[in-house]
């Protein structure tokens, strides 16, 4: 089996383009490593990439659930699992690409889990109010208050009712983790560009069409770029404060995304050219063909 393609980063940084161009060069397929991209409806956004940019190359879960449907982290790894199988007895490249780590990682590494199990990142609550539901558990050992992923980890397995565990260094697959990168005033000036963009796509009608489904959507209450919108659509926060959280929330999650894929994959990370994206291109396929660094 050749090496799945693994290409992570920020949100922002032209992760879409480069699975497209490389898919095109490998005769790959893409599976969508994005976890709001996997439901109907949720397309500005998300940031999905539309038909047309698809450019007909195949890609997998996308829109495959409804906004009202929950689908959780074991179903991810399920289906991911399941479509190696089935693209690699073709004879095609696989191409994972997204922001979502927990999601691929747990697709590729063994990490076990139960039906039945979510997984919640609760980017709503601060490391104190972590800590604070943990106690409620009388837990023996405490996490440090510092220490999020743990705390994260272990109020999931808490509310779970049962033990996630895993061995993070076990991968399943031979795998190549491109990583996409550019300096902090860059990625940050195109999080903030990106979303005054999604508003002049639609976005504010994209979220009046799913009002009613907020009160019992949880990727409409935990998403970026939708659960801002939950006060906005409630009660009499103003438009203009809501697109400020989505960029401050996009900038806060960029960061954690950076966190995450250093210490959890083994990633090469490439400077993107925004003026000659196809030196960027070039770049990586040398790196994937020739294993240069």
């Amino acid at each position: 089996m050749k090496d799945i393609i693994v290409i992570v980063g920020p949100t922002g940084v032209g992760k879409t383009k480069l699975s497209i161009e490389l898919a095109k060069k490998l005769d790959a397929e893409i599976i969508n490593g994005d976890s709001v991209s996997i439901y109907k409806e949720l397309n500005i956004g998300s940031a999905k990439p539309s038909l047309e940019e698809r450019e007909g190359i195949v890609h997998h879960l996308i829109d495959i659930k409804d906004v009202s449907e929950d689908y959780t982290v074991y179903d991810y790894q399920k289906d991911v699992r399941s479509l190696i199988e089935d693209i690699n007895s073709r004879g095609k490249r696989i191409i994972i690409v997204g922001g979502t780590g927990l999601y691929i990682k747990a697709a590729l590494y063994d990490y076990k889990f139960t039906e039945g199990t979510t997984y919640n990142e609760y980017n709503n609550l601060s490391n104190v109010e972590l800590l604070e539901r943990i106690k409620k558990y009388q837990v023996d050992t405490l996490p440090e208050l510092n220490n999020r992923k743990r705390l994260v980890r272990l109020l999931n397995k808490l509310e779970n009712n049962e033990e996630i565990t895993h061995d993070k260094d076990k991968l399943l697959y031979p795998i190549k983790v491109i990583g996409l990168t550019t300096d902090r005033n860059t990625l940050y000036e195109r999080i903030n560009k990106r979303v005054d963009i999604m508003m002049e796509n639609g976005l504010l009608d994209e979220v009046n069409s799913l009002k009613d489904k907020y009160m019992d959507s949880r990727v409409l209450n935990t998403g970026i770029g939708y659960k801002e919108f939950y006060e906005y659509l409630y009660s009499n926060k103003s438009l203009d404060k809501v697109l400020e959280e989505i960029k401050q929330d996009s900038r806060r999650f960029a960061k954690r995304q950076y966190t995450f894929f250093n210490h959890q994959f083994d990633t090469k990370w490439f400077d993107v050219n925004f003026d000659d994206f196809n030196k960027t291109i070039n770049e990586i396929i040398d790196y994937i063909e020739k294993g240069t660094n």
